[in-house]
């Protein structure tokens, strides 16, 4: 397998990954697997360094490995490995956003400030202002609706704009 393909199912499988952490955030997480997520969205409660919610980690890493080992030992599936590497560079950059830089569980970079980063900040605080399982909002983490890229003064505007334009209300 030449270099360029195992870099593109590197890149590919990254950037799948957001769409794959979406879709078990929105399901999983809030959904049958909601006992393990519901202490990250009460910090209150919250007693000592880890959460529940810490397991998907655990989670996450098994098809990870999974890929590793089958792309590493058996003839043919060579391509896993690059699969695995991709999950991997996904959940670090995970890492590095979610716990390091959103919620601060490790004080390594506290002066981000650009667009991009107050967005994904917003979009995060969304999500978290609602503390159940439902009517949460906002399940991705690099991929941002872009309203989030706006001040949350100007959020409201967008729905009565949007509402609007489908026919409801008359504002």
């Amino acid at each position: 397998m030449s270099v360029l393909m195992n870099i593109g199912i590197v890149v590919a499988t990254t950037l799948a990954m957001e769409f794959v952490a979406w879709f078990a955030h929105k399901y999983i997480m809030h959904g049958i697997l909601w006992k393990w997520h519901e202490d990250h969205h009460d910090p209150i409660h919250k007693t000592g360094f880890f959460e529940k919610n810490d397991r998907f980690f655990f989670v996450f890493a098994v098809p990870s490995a999974f890929c590793y080992m089958a792309g590493s030992f058996f003839e043919g599936w060579g391509a896993l490995l690059y699969v695995g590497i991709g999950i991997s560079i996904y959940g670090a950059i995970y890492f590095l956003i979610h716990d390091v830089y959103i919620h601060q569980r490790f004080k390594w970079f506290r002066q981000l400030d650009n667009k991009y980063s107050r967005a994904i900040l917003r979009a995060h605080g969304s999500h978290h202002s609602v503390q159940t399982k439902y009517g949460c909002e906002s399940f991705g983490l690099l991929i941002i609706n872009p309203k989030y890229f706006k001040k949350r003064s100007e959020w409201k505007n967008d729905k009565v704009l949007k509402n609007n334009e489908i026919g409801y209300g008359s504002n």
